[in-house]
C-alpha cells in the first residue's frame, strides 16, 4: 500500500454481505474510500439448515471485503466506529441485477503514527496472519506485551497484505431463559415438543448469529428447569460484546414471541481463547509457582478457582493475583504460589468475565516432592579417605546443591561434580589430629541440599560415624592349663563403639554367650572368656572379635589344655570297705585314659607308689594295703589317689573309707564285696560289684550292701547301665563344651534311640532311670533353639521312662526322697520354652504316655488357642483353650506349647506326701518368650472321682518344699465341676493338676453356704452392736467414769469395740480381694492381711488389759496408781505390742513373698507357720485371762463378815456363772475353738462355732460389756426417761437416783439379774470419796456388774 505522507490515520474494514448478482457495491452513503480493494470470500460455507432455508430460492452468494481507509485527522477514527455500530444489519442495497445484503461491516486493522514509525495494530477478535508477522518487525515493547504474546502489532502496513483476519473458531457455549412453563417432554430429545423447541429455535439463532464474523454454525443442546433454560453452542470467530447484542437482538426479533425469551438472560462461555501457562513445568514442593493466564480481552474482570478445594482463590501470606490489561488490547492475569506444597497440586480454572462472555480456562499442576537417595548411615575409619553420594530421583538441573555438616567435631570435605547431573559426591578425609581416639564412635551428620531454580529445596541426612581403628589387647601370658581348671582370656579394646562382640574357636564356630561376658569402660571395652572347667576340648586358638558395622578386628589367643583326669571321672574301689587288723586290702583308682600320669596313694601324710594296669579302654592304678600293729582299732583311714600329668598339676579322688577292726568280729567275706562285721553297710561303684558287666563299656552308679549274718545283701541297687551311663558321661562333657549348642541335635537322637533299646533295663534298675532324668536335666540348660525333631526326641525319651511297667521303677527310686519327678517336669518346661517351629503355625508330636501340641503366633490377629487331648489306655483326657485377646499380647512367632502327661501325676503321688490325689492329667503351657501381662488360660480335666471331695485347681510350684516342688492353687480357681469333668481357670502358665480336698467344705456345699451365711449376718450385727457400742459408751461416759476403776473399765471396753471394728472392716476388704472372679491383688492383699493381723492383736491385747485391771484391783487392793500412768501401760499394752508382732511378721516373712496365702488374705499357714503370730499371742492372752477369772472367782468367794453360809454359797454361785457368762466373750475364750480349724481333718462343728461365736463377738460385747453394767442402764435411763417413769421419782434409792429397767429391782428384769448374782451384796456405784480399799474392792466388783 502506498500512503500519502500526510496521512496520519488509516483502518480497514470488512464487509460481508450477500448477492445473487456480480458485484456492485456503492459505498457513497457510508465512507469516501481512497482505495478500494475486493477479493473472494475466504469463509467456510454456511451452515446445512441455513441453505436449506434459502433452497427454495436461486442460490446465494457471500462475499467478503476488505476496505482501507484513510483519514489526515485521527479524531475521525471513533465517529466512524459509533457510526459502524449503530447500524441496523442487514442493509439492503438495491440493484437492478438482484438484491444485496450488508451482513455486517467490522474495523478490522488500524495504523497509528508512532514519531518517525507508523504501528499497525488488529481490533479485538482479529490479528496478524502469520505470513504477515515472519517478514515485518513487530511493535518493540507494545505496551508491555510479555515474550511469547501473539502477532498484533507490526511496523507498517503489509504492502500485500493480507491485514487483520479472524482469530480461529471458537465455540460459544450459550444459554438463555424462556419465560414459559417448564414440561417433562423438553427432557426427551424424541418427543415432538422438543423437536419442535429445537426448530424453532436453532431458525431464529441462525438468523441472529449469521451476522457474527466466522459464522458457522448453532447447535440446541437442551433443555432444563429454571423456566425453561436452552443451552446452546455457536460456532464462529470471537465477536465484540457489541455485535453480540446485536445478534442476540436478531435473535429475539426472528422468534415468535409465544416462547418468551428474556432478552437480559443471554450468557456465553468461551474456553479456547485463553491462553493458561505454568511456570516452571516441573514442579517441586517449595517452589514458586507462576500461573499466567493471558486472553486479548481487555477487561480485568479475572478470578481463579481451585477445584480440589473447590474455593476461590484469594491473596494471602502464599498467594498473589495481579491482573493487568496490556494496550487496551490484552488481559494477563498472574497468579503465584510461593512454597508450593502437596495440597495445592490440582485443577485450576482462570475465568475472565466480560458482558454475557465467560472466558475459562484450565490448567492441572501436579507437585512433586525432591526425593534424594543416599546411605542414611555410613561407618566412616580415621585415615581411609570416604565418598558420600547424594542423588535425585528426577532429572532435571538444579541450579545449586550444598553439602553442610553437624556434630561435635569438624572433619570437613570437598564437593565434587558427578557425571551424572542428578548427583553430587562429597569426599572425607578424617587424619588423626581430625579424629581422635576420644572421639571414635563420634556420629556427624552430613546433609546434601539440592535448590532448584525456583526455590525448592530438598534434603538428605547422612549419619556418619568416624571410628578409630580399634586396638585391641588379649591376655599376653601364655594360657596353658590342665582339665578340670579353670581358664580366663580378657580382650580389651580402646573403643568403647562396637555393634557386637563375639568369641570364635578355630574351626569359625562361634562360643556361645555363657562362656565370655563383655562391658563398656569409659576408655574402651572389655569381653572376657571364662571356662569354669576346662576339657581337652577347649584346647587350640580363639578368637576375639569387635565387630562396628562392617568393620571387623581380631585378636587371637592358643590355649593349651594338658590331659588331667576330671575328680568325677576318677573310679576308685572301693568307696568304703573294712580291713581286719593285720589284714590286707587292693586298693586302686581307674579312669578312662591312657596318658601317661604319675599316681600315687596317699594316707594321711604318707605318699605310696601306684602299679598300673591297662584292661582295655580302662587304666587302672592299684595298691595293697596293709594294716599292721602300728593301727589302733578301731581306726578309720582315709585313702586318696593323686594323678599328676606333665605340667606337674595333680588332681586328687575322692576318699576310699577304709574301717580297721579286729579280725574276730569278722563275720561276712566276699572276693568282690569284702569282709565286714554284722550290720556293717558298705557302697560300692557297680562296675567293681558283682553286678554282671556288660559289652556297652562299665555301668555306673553305686551299689549299697548289708552285713546279714554271714552274708552280704543288697540293700540298694542304684546302678546305671553301660549304655546309659555311657550317655551320662557325655552329657556332663556337653555341658562343658564350647560347641554344646552344635552337638545337642546329635545328642538328643542318640539319647532316644539308645533308651529305647534299654527299656528293660530301666525297669530293672533304678539308677538308670535316675539318670535318664539327670541326662535331660542337664541338655535342658544348653542354651539354644530346639526343633521339631529334637523335641521328639525328647519326648520319645520321656515317653519310655513314663511308661507303666516303670512305675514300679519310679517308685523304689523315689524312696530315697529325690525330686525326680519334679526335675522331669522341669526339663521338658525348658525344653518347651526353647522349641521353635521351621515351617508352620501348628506343632503335633503324641505319644503313648505323652502327647504335644501347640501353635506359634503369626503377624495378624491370631485365633485362639485350643488343644484337646485324649489317652484312651489311661481312660483320661483333657483341654486346654486361651482367648484370642491373650494372644495378642504375645510377640510374632512365639510358640505356644501344651504337653499333656497320663501317668505322672500317678508318679507324683508317690513323691508327695499328705495331698489327696485323684487320677487326671498333668498338662503344662509354656510361651517361647517371656510374658510380662496377666495371662489367662483355662483347662478341663476328667474327673474320675466325682463323689471324692472337693476339687482344687492347682500347679506345680518349682520352689516350694525347698526347692523340691509341690502342688500350690495360687492364681487358680475351680470354674465348673460337672459329673465327668472339672474346668479350672489360672492367671499364670505352667503344669497343672486337680486335687481332691475333703477338709474344705464344697463351694457350693449346703455347709459352705450356712458357714457364709452365718459369716456375714455375724458382721452385720457385729457391726451395728460395737457401733451402738460406741455410742452407748460416748453417751453415758460421764455418768460412768466417775473413779479411777470404772474410768479404766470403759476405756478397756471403747478399744476393745474400736478394734474390733475396724478388723471387721478390713475383714470386708479382704473378702472383697479373696472374691476368685478377680487376679488377686498382692499389694492390697498384703497391707489388708497387715491392719487384720494388727487389730485382732489389739482386741486381744486390750482384753489382756482389761483382766490385768482386774486383777490389780482385786489383789493390789491397797496400792494405788494415778490415772495417767494407767493410760500410758494400757496404750502401750493394747497398740504397742500388737504393732511390735505385725511388724516383725511382715518384716520377715514379705520379702520372701511368704506373708499371706495363696488364696487367701490372712497369715501364711503352709509355708512359713506366720499364723503363728497370731495364734501363739492370742492362746497366751486366752491362758493369761481364764488365770485371772480363776483368780477373780476364787476372791469373790471368799466369805464376807455377817453373811450366813447358805447366803454365802448361794450369792457365790450366782458370781461365778455372771463371771464366766460376761468374761468369756470379753476375754476371747471363743477363739480357742478356731486352734481346731487350722490343722486338715478338723470337723465340720468346729468350723460353724468358731465362725458362729467368733461372728457374733461384737453383739456379746454390746450386751455383757456394755449394756449388762447396772451404771450403763442407769445412766441411760436418767438421759432419756419418760413421763411413765416420774411416778417412781418419789421410790428412789438412798442414793436418790430412779431405779433402771436393767437394775436389781426392776420386774423386768429381776429374772436376768438374779440369774448373774445380783443380790445387793456390793455396792457398784461407790464414789471416789471413800476410803481407798472400799473404793478399789467396790470398783473392781463393778467390772463383773
Amino acid at each position: 500500500m502506498k500512503s500519502p505522507r500526510r496521512t496520519t490515520l488509516c483502518f480497514m474494514i470488512i464487509v460481508i454481505y450477500s448477492s445473487q448478482a456480480t458485484l456492485n457495491l456503492n459505498l457513497e452513503s457510508i465512507v469516501h474510500p481512497s482505495i478500494l480493494r475486493g477479493h473472494e470470500p475466504a469463509g467456510e460455507e454456511p451452515p446445512r439448515h441455513k441453505r436449506a432455508v434459502a433452497s427454495s430460492s436461486p442460490a446465494v452468494d457471500e462475499h467478503t471485503v476488505d476496505i482501507e481507509i484513510s483519514f489526515e485527522n485521527a479524531s475521525f477514527l471513533e465517529p466512524i466506529k459509533a457510526h459502524l455500530n449503530s447500524l441496523s444489519f442487514p442493509i439492503q442495497v438495491n440493484s437492478t441485477d438482484q438484491v444485496i445484503n450488508i451482513l455486517s461491516i467490522e474495523v478490522t486493522t488500524v495504523c497509528r503514527p508512532a514519531g518517525n514509525e507508523i504501528w499497525c495494530s488488529c481490533e479485538t477478535g482479529y490479528r496478524w496472519p502469520q505470513e504477515s508477522c515472519l517478514p515485518h518487525l513487530t511493535c518493540q515493547d507494545h505496551g508491555g506485551s510479555p515474550a511469547g504474546n501473539h502477532c498484533s502489532c507490526l511496523k507498517g502496513l503489509p504492502p500485500k497484505g493480507p491485514f487483520c483476519q479472524l482469530r480461529g473458531d471458537v465455540t460459544l457455549r450459550m444459554s438463555v431463559r424462556l419465560n414459559v412453563g417448564f414440561q417433562e417432554d423438553l427432557r426427551n430429545s424424541s418427543s415432538a415438543l422438543y423437536r419442535s423447541y429445537k426448530t424453532d429455535l436453532e431458525m431464529a439463532f441462525w438468523k441472529g448469529y449469521r451476522i457474527l464474523p466466522g459464522f458457522k454454525m448453532v447447535t440446541v443442546t437442551g433443555f432444563r428447569p429454571g423456566s425453561v433454560v436452552v443451552t446452546y453452542e455457536v460456532t464462529t470467530t470471537t465477536s465484540s460484546p457489541e455485535l453480540m447484542r446485536k445478534a442476540n437482538e436478531q435473535v429475539l426479533q426472528n422468534l415468535n414471541q409465544t416462547y418468551k425469551m428474556d432478552y437480559n438472560s443471554f450468557q456465553a462461555v468461551t474456553s479456547n481463547e485463553t491462553k493458561f501457562s505454568v511456570i516452571p513445568e516441573i514442579i517441586f514442593e517449595g517452589d514458586t509457582v507462576s500461573l499466567v493466564c493471558e486472553n486479548e480481552v481487555p477487561s480485568s474482570n479475572v478470578s481463579w478457582y481451585h477445584v480440589e478445594r473447590r474455593s476461590d482463590v484469594q491473596n494471602s501470606s502464599r498467594f498473589w493475583i495481579y491482573t493487568s490489561v496490556l494496550n487496551n488490547m490484552t488481559s494477563l492475569s498472574r497468579f503465584t504460589i510461593y512454597n508450593i506444597t502437596q495440597g495445592d497440586a490440582g485443577e485450576y480454572i482462570c475465568k475472565l468475565t466480560l458482558d454475557i462472555f465467560e472466558y475459562e480456562a484450565r490448567k492441572k499442576i501436579n507437585v512433586t516432592p525432591i526425593r534424594i537417595s543416599a546411605n542414611e548411615e555410613m561407618q566412616v575409619m580415621c585415615n581411609s579417605p570416604v565418598s558420600l553420594n547424594c542423588c535425585s530421583d528426577i532429572h532435571v538441573n538444579w541450579s545449586k546443591i550444598e553439602w553442610k555438616q553437624e556434630g561435635k567435631i569438624s572433619i570437613p570435605g570437598n564437593s565434587e561434580t558427578d557425571t551424572d547431573p542428578r548427583c553430587s559426591k562429597y569426599t572425607l578425609h578424617a587424619n588423626e589430629v581430625q579424629c581422635l581416639s576420644g572421639s571414635a564412635g563420634t556420629q556427624v551428620v552430613y546433609t546434601c541440599e539440592f535448590t532448584s531454580a525456583h526455590g525448592a529445596r530438598g534434603s538428605k541426612n547422612i549419619q556418619v560415624t568416624f571410628t578409630s581403628v580399634a586396638n585391641l589387647i588379649i591376655t599376653p601370658d601364655p594360657i596353658s592349663v590342665s582339665e578340670g581348671q579353670s581358664l580366663s582370656i580378657k580382650c580389651t579394646s580402646d573403643v568403647n563403639s562396637y555393634d557386637e562382640v563375639y568369641w570364635n574357636t578355630s574351626a569359625g564356630i562361634k562360643i556361645h554367650k555363657r562362656f565370655y561376658t563383655t562391658r563398656r569402660c569409659p576408655n574402651g571395652t572389655e569381653s572376657v572368656l571364662t571356662v569354669k572347667t576346662a576339657t581337652r576340648e577347649w584346647n587350640g586358638t580363639y578368637y576375639c572379635i569387635f565387630r562396628y558395622k562392617n568393620s571387623y578386628r581380631v585378636a587371637t589367643k592358643d590355649v593349651t589344655v594338658h590331659p588331667l583326669p576330671l575328680e568325677s571321672n576318677i573310679m576308685v574301689d572301693p568307696l568304703e570297705a573294712v580291713v581286719p587288723l593285720r589284714g590286707s586290702r587292693h586298693l586302686k583308682c581307674c579312669i578312662e585314659d591312657d596318658e601317661d600320669y604319675k599316681v600315687t596313694f596317699q594316707m594321711d601324710s604318707w605318699f605310696f607308689p601306684a602299679a598300673k594296669e591297662v584292661n582295655g579302654k580302662q587304666v587302672c592304678y592299684k595298691y595293697d594295703f596293709t594294716a599292721n600293729s602300728v593301727f589302733q582299732c578301731p581306726k578309720h583311714v582315709d585313702v586318696f589317689c593323686h594323678f599328676t600329668n606333665a605340667v606337674n598339676n595333680s588332681v586328687r579322688s575322692t576318699s576310699m573309707k577304709l574301717n580297721l577292726v579286729p579280725e574276730m568280729t569278722i563275720m561276712c567275706q566276699d572276693p568282690v564285696i569284702g569282709v565286714g562285721e554284722p550290720g556293717r553297710v558298705i557302697q560300692k561303684l557297680c562296675q567293681f560289684s558283682d553286678i554282671p558287666s556288660s559289652p556297652g563299656g562299665p555301668a555306673g552308679g553305686i551299689i549299697t550292701y548289708e552285713c546279714v549274718g554271714s552274708q552280704w545283701k543288697v540293700k540298694r541297687n542304684n546302678c546305671i547301665s553301660a549304655p546309659i551311663n555311657s550317655l551320662l558321661q557325655l552329657a556332663k562333657a556337653l555341658i562343658k563344651s564350647p560347641t554344646q549348642d552344635k552337638k545337642l541335635a546329635t545328642y538328643l537322637k542318640d539319647l532316644s534311640i539308645s533308651t529305647g533299646k534299654v527299656e528293660n533295663e530301666v525297669s530293672s534298675f533304678p539308677g538308670s532311670l535316675g539318670a535318664i532324668i539327670n541326662i535331660l536335666d542337664l541338655l535342658s540348660t544348653v542354651p539354644t533353639q530346639v526343633n521339631s525333631e529334637m523335641m521328639t526326641h525328647v519326648l520319645s525319651t520321656v515317653n519310655v521312662i513314663l511308661d507303666k511297667p516303670i512305675l514300679s521303677t519310679w517308685k523304689v527310686l523315689q524312696q530315697q526322697q529325690t525330686n525326680q519327678s519334679s526335675q522331669l517336669l522341669d526339663s521338658v518346661e525348658r525344653f518347651s520354652r526353647a522349641l521353635q517351629s521351621e515351617d508352620g503355625t501348628s506343632l503335633c508330636i503324641s505319644q503313648t504316655n505323652v502327647q504335644m501340641k501347640g501353635m506359634v503366633i503369626r503377624s495378624g490377629h491370631p485365633k485362639s488357642y485350643k488343644q484337646s487331648f485324649v489317652f484312651a489306655d489311661s481312660d483320661l483326657w483333657g483341654n486346654v483353650a486361651i482367648d484370642n485377646f491373650q494372644l495378642e499380647n504375645l510377640q510374632t512367632d512365639s510358640s505356644i506349647v501344651t504337653v499333656a502327661f497320663p501317668t505322672l501325676k500317678t508318679i507324683i503321688a508317690q513323691e508327695v506326701q499328705g495331698e489327696n490325689f485323684t487320677n487326671s492329667l498333668v498338662m503344662t503351657t509354656t510361651v517361647t518368650h517371656n510374658i510380662t501381662m496377666p495371662f489367662s488360660i483355662s483347662m478341663t480335666f476328667k474327673n474320675n472321682n466325682p463323689l471324692g471331695g472337693l476339687p482344687q485347681c492347682v500347679f506345680w510350684n518349682f520352689n516350694l518344699a525347698n526347692h523340691t516342688g509341690g502342688w500350690d492353687n495360687s492364681g487358680c480357681y475351680v470354674k465348673e465341676v460337672n459329673e465327668d469333668s472339672v474346668s479350672c481357670s489360672c492367671d499364670h502358665l505352667t503344669s497343672f493338676s486337680i486335687l481332691m480336698s475333703p477338709d474344705s467344705p464344697d463351694p457350693g456345699s449346703l455347709l459352705k453356704i450356712l458357714l457364709d451365711i452365718i459369716s456375714y449376718i455375724g458382721l452385720c450385727f457385729s457391726i451395728l452392736s460395737l457401733a451402738a457400742c460406741l455410742v452407748v459408751e460416748a453417751v453415758v461416759w460421764k455418768s460412768v467414769t466417775k473413779n479411777r476403776t470404772s474410768y479404766m473399765r470403759h476405756t478397756c471396753i471403747v478399744n476393745i469395740a474400736a478394734s474390733l471394728l475396724v478388723a471387721d472392716i478390713w475383714f470386708i476388704v479382704a473378702a472383697a480381694i479373696d472374691d476368685h472372679h478377680y487376679i488377686l491383688n498382692e499389694t492390697a492383699c498384703v497391707a489388708t492381711t497387715f491392719f487384720i493381723h494388727f487389730f485382732y492383736l489389739s482386741v486381744f491385747f486390750w482384753m489382756l488389759t482389761l483382766g490385768l485391771m482386774l486383777f490389780y484391783r482385786l489383789v493390789f487392793i491397797l496400792h494405788d496408781t494415778s490415772r495417767s500412768t494407767q493410760k500410758a501401760i494400757a496404750f502401750s499394752l493394747g497398740y504397742g505390742c500388737p504393732l511390735v508382732i505385725s511388724v516383725i511378721t511382715v518384716g520377715a516373712t514379705q520379702p520372701q513373698e511368704v506373708y499371706t496365702r495363696k488364696n487367701a488374705c490372712w497369715l501364711n499357714w503352709e509355708d512359713t507357720k506366720a499364723l503363728l503370730a497370731f495364734i501363739i499371742p492370742a492362746l497366751i492372752i486366752v491362758v493369761v485371762n481364764v488365770t485371772i477369772t480363776v483368780v477373780v472367782i476364787t476372791k469373790i468367794l471368799r466369805p464376807s463378815i455377817g453373811d450366813k453360809p447358805s447366803k454365802q454359797e448361794k450369792s457365790s454361785l450366782f458370781q461365778i456363772s455372771k463371771s464366766i457368762g460376761v468374761l468369756t466373750p470379753l476375754l476371747g475364750l471363743t477363739w480357742g475353738f478356731g486352734l481346731a480349724t487350722v490343722f486338715p481333718g478338723s470337723n465340720a462343728v468346729f468350723h460353724i462355732v468358731f465362725t458362729l461365736l467368733n461372728a457374733f463377738q461384737g453383739l456379746f460385747i454390746l450386751l455383757f460389756g456394755c449394756l449388762w453394767d447396772q451404771k450403763v442402764q442407769e445412766a441411760l435411763l436418767n438421759k432419756f426417761s419418760l413421763s411413765r417413769w416420774s411416778s417412781q421419782l418419789s421410790k428412789s434409792t438412798s442414793l436418790g437416783s430412779s431405779t433402771p429397767v436393767f437394775s436389781m429391782s426392776s420386774p423386768i428384769s429381776r429374772r436376768f439379774n438374779n440369774l448373774f448374782g445380783k443380790t445387793g451384796t456390793y455396792d457398784v456405784s461407790t464414789p471416789e470419796t471413800t476410803s481407798s480399799s472400799v473404793e478399789n474392792t467396790s470398783s473392781a466388783y463393778s467390772l463383773l456388774n
